[in-house]
């Protein structure tokens, strides 16, 4: 497991650290009132010697790996929710409150944990076209993992049908954006954390594997979006990146501009400006894309802009493709720093658009959280 690099499908890499360590404790965070290093729902996989994930560094982060290896060996408690106020308990000037989840799994779960990875994909495979969904809308194939500690026993449920009236139900008919991990507090004394398995991030296609498209996939492989990477050139796509996250597809890319979802942004840098032509018409065709980029310089955007205006496009299609690509202000042109460039430019987009938030929505609060009163713990709004 390699460590400070968030999880994007955290039960494939927990069915997986399963198979080198006989006990992995995940760590989430849970709640979080006021300012913290991480949103909801962040988490870590922590086994004796090694970790997954980051819940945001600094002592937060220490705290929970200190935490995660002690609930390795402590056979009678299997899950524990701990507080922490960031500025009186840490030091950290944050200044917000942090519940965070700790839930020991060994080789005997194996079985639900492949459960979870089941459903996981199961909605990647079966969610609702996104163009004709409402926002209250049920997506399809959604589930939710219930976890509940009751005393010293845990109990772990898949919900997938929402409509019993139960806590899942917020979480499996709300948007993705909107259905943040949260945990519950029952006057029982049972604590209760909810979870949606499946996980919604931007889709960008990136056309290119050259200096720049590789140095771009690097960059865009820790940010929070879906990458589909594709080169007609195959063999440059590495062999470790030709996965579900990142797909190689065939000898044709123009063909492969169809097959991307409504709302994805298309960032162009090939290494011919026939094909980067051949592919800007092609997504200007479509119109339901976010956001489409073309790497090159001012002459060759006229070029272009010229061309597509003789082949009829209409001006105000013509004018959301953006070329040159990349803020303003970077006068390098190494690879990296291009690279640096354009995905400091899809983050903005991403932000400015909503989708770029990182914090999700949580549902309604059970009931009002009981004040801290800690003399530091600025802005939690208990």
């Amino acid at each position: 497991m390699t460590g400070f690099t968030p999880l994007r499908d955290w039960p494939d890499a927990l069915l997986r650290a399963l198979q080198r360590e006989p006990a992995i404790v995940r760590v989430v965070l849970a709640t979080v009132r006021g300012s913290a290093p991480r949103e909801q729902g962040a988490g870590m996989l922590v086994g004796r010697s090694e970790f997954a994930g980051t819940i945001g560094g600094g002592q937060l982060e220490w705290e929970a790996l200190a935490a995660a290896r002690a609930l390795i060996d402590e056979r009678a408690v299997p899950a524990r929710l701990q507080r922490f106020v960031l500025a009186a308990d840490l030091g950290q000037c944050c200044g917000g409150v942090v519940e965070l989840w700790l839930e020991r799994f060994v080789r005997a779960d194996a079985e639900f944990v492949q459960a979870l990875c089941d459903a996981a994909v199961a909605h990647r495979r079966g969610a609702v076209d996104r163009r004709a969904a409402d926002l209250g809308a049920f997506h399809g194939a959604a589930a939710v993992l219930m976890s509940t500690i009751s005393g010293a026993e845990l109990h772990r449920q898949i919900v997938r049908a929402p409509g019993a009236g139960g806590p899942a139900d917020f979480l499996l008919r709300a948007p993705r954006a909107q259905a943040a991990s949260r945990a519950i507090h029952a006057p029982t004394g049972d604590i209760t954390l909810l979870e949606r398995l499946d996980q919604e991030l931007p889709p960008i296609w990136l056309y290119g594997a050259g200096h720049v498209g590789q140095a771009l996939a690097r960059i865009l492989a820790d940010l929070p979006v879906s990458l589909t990477w594709i080169d007609g050139r195959e063999a440059l796509i590495p062999a470790d990146r030709r996965d579900r996250d990142w797909l190689a597809r065939g000898a044709d890319p123009v063909a492969s501009v169809s097959g991307a979802p409504a709302g994805a942004r298309f960032v162009v840098l090939t290494h011919s400006h026939a094909l980067d032509y051949a592919l800007c018409r092609a997504i200007l065709s479509r119109g339901d894309f976010a956001w489409a980029g073309l790497i090159g310089s001012s002459s060759k955007a006229a070029r272009f802009r010229s061309r597509l205006a003789r082949e009829k496009f209409r001006d105000a299609s013509i004018a959301r493709l953006v070329c040159p690509i990349g803020i303003d202000g970077i006068a390098s042109k190494w690879p990296a720093a291009i690279a640096v460039g354009i995905a400091a430019q899809l983050l903005r987009d991403l932000s400015l658009s909503g989708e770029g938030a990182v914090e999700a929505k949580e549902a309604p609060a059970a009931a009002p959280a009981a004040r801290c009163n800690e003399r530091d713990c600025a802005g939690c709004g208990s």
